[in-house]
């Protein structure tokens, strides 16, 4: 890179790329394309990846890259998940902690193995106490680009055989403080990452440019190896989304008993939308899904795989992460509970709840029904509700001022005074914006709305009012 082209960089890093696209003729000397992608690149880190913003010459791949790549919640997320199987939990890895993303935006870290439910606390010393990234400007070592000799794979602990733009790698390999190796097909990614290791301030790593199941024949049985991680990619070869295993390149199906053999554990990086029960059934000596969400928006599922210690009695852990909400149960809890059916009149609900995205996805309701004392309003609608208030119920809690029929006279009466309000459906034959016009309310406001069928089949509005945190 010139000096035209960091001047250029530096001149403009909060302009709008769209209209420094048209700067080009203007600027023979500066390398337009990479430029746009540095520029566009901080600006979307400075949400997705404040750490990495924060430190100057981070090099940031094309706009595609950047979309696909972890955030910095759920690398943090997967860090800890990886100290955890290892035993490399420390005290503020056992709390749990969280780390904001932009005003409110939060991800939780997993606890200890041996907690029922994960311990949460606030994450702002987290990457400090851990030296997960370093201070601006402080190189502590140099990332090396090893040969894939027997000797230095053997040496290896922790392996990203889709290494990508090496969100998740870093601080993986940060938390763990192992020799570990990034393993990435495409050069430019791989010389990117050499530059981004450096300012990061990461020890003992290792960047291989190759391909990773080439990498994983490579790495001998017995070698030492504690963590596969693979992330495979969930598009083909026209740039269509696809959410089967086999689909994925590398098929992870193909790959698991070469892993389970040369790994302790293995993590699956999956798309949110494929069915973790299939992908379960597929796949051999599953331990542990985990389902994450970011502001009740699903992000990740990842399966923990582990041959050791395997017997029949071996539970599967089911954990649903959604900010600061944590629920966690197993197969066996799952198979055994049964989800509780509101009596169609609601007389005795005074309390609302919805579930939030990560138990949406997982389908743990039996369980949460037992373990909270909650009744869910049909087979399908998904939304609970109590005649007393229920603590730390994971999800949203609403206080019912009115359940109301779609009698013409009824419906007036109770939206009487409502001029505004957030709408739901659930199970529900409208969709939010016909139900708006049909009522004439404006969106927001105080006043929550959820639309839904009972276990008679009736359709009733449920007339809310959000119940805060903390309150």
């Amino acid at each position: 890179m010139n000096q035209a082209t960091q001047d250029f960089i530096r001149q403009h890093q909060d302009d709008d790329v769209r209209q420094l696209a048209f700067l080009g003729s203007k600027n023979p000397e500066v390398n337009m394309p990479f430029a746009l992608d540095q520029i566009r690149g901080r600006q979307m880190a400075r949400i997705k990846l404040p750490r990495w913003a924060s430190i100057d010459g981070i090099i940031y791949p094309p706009h595609i890259s950047m979309e696909q790549c972890s955030s910095e919640q759920t690398a943090l997320y997967k860090a800890e998940l990886a100290a955890r199987l290892l035993g490399n939990s420390s005290l503020s890895s056992l709390r749990g902690e969280i780390v904001p993303q932009g005003d409110n935006s939060k991800i939780c870290e997993f606890a200890t193995k041996s907690t029922v439910d994960s311990e949460f606390a606030q994450n702002e010393g987290t990457c400090g106490k851990q030296q997960i990234l370093t201070k601006t400007g402080v190189c502590v070592n140099k990332a090396k680009s090893d040969a894939c000799s027997g000797d230095s794979v053997a040496e290896i602990e922790f392996v990203d055989l889709t290494g990508g733009f090496g969100v998740d790698f870093s601080y993986m390999a940060a938390r763990l403080g192992a020799k570990s190796m990034y393993v990435e097909r495409q050069k430019h990614l791989c010389e990117a990452a050499k530059e981004n290791f450096e300012r990061l301030g990461l020890k003992h790593v290792v960047v291989k440019n190759g391909d990773g199941v080439e990498v994983l024949h490579a790495i001998p049985n017995h070698s030492g190896l504690r963590v596969i991680y693979i992330d495979p990619a969930r598009r083909d070869d026209a740039g269509n989304k696809v959410v089967s295993l086999q689909d994925c390149t590398p098929d992870v199906t193909r790959l698991q008993e070469e892993m389970l053999q040369k790994a302790d554990f293995v993590i699956i990086k999956l798309s949110p939308m494929l069915d973790w029960h299939r992908a379960v059934s597929e796949l051999r000596c599953v331990r542990e899904v985990h389902v994450v969400s970011v502001n009740n928006e699903c992000k990740e599922l990842l399966l923990v795989l582990s041959a050791r210690n395997m017997d029949e009695n071996s539970r599967l852990r089911i954990c649903c992460v959604n900010d600061t909400q944590s629920f966690v149960c197993d197969d066996a809890e799952m198979a055994s509970t049964v989800t509780r059916i509101a009596a169609a009149d609601l007389d005795s609900a005074q309390y609302l709840y919805e579930p939030n995205a990560s138990l949406m996805k997982a389908g743990c309701f039996g369980v949460l029904s037992e373990r909270y004392s909650v009744s869910m309003l049909s087979k399908n609608s998904h939304l609970f509700v109590s005649q007393f208030s229920v603590a730390d119920f994971p999800g949203r809690s609403f206080r019912i001022r009115a359940v109301s029929s779609f009698n013409k006279k009824e419906l007036k009466r109770h939206l009487q005074g409502i001029v505004k309000a957030n709408i739901a459906t659930r199970n529900f034959p409208l969709s939010v914006a016909e139900l708006r016009k049909r009522l004439k309310l404006k969106d927001g406001g105080e006043t929550y709305i959820f639309a839904t069928t009972l276990s008679d089949d009736s359709h009733v509005l449920l007339i809310t009012d959000k119940i805060l945190e903390n309150a």
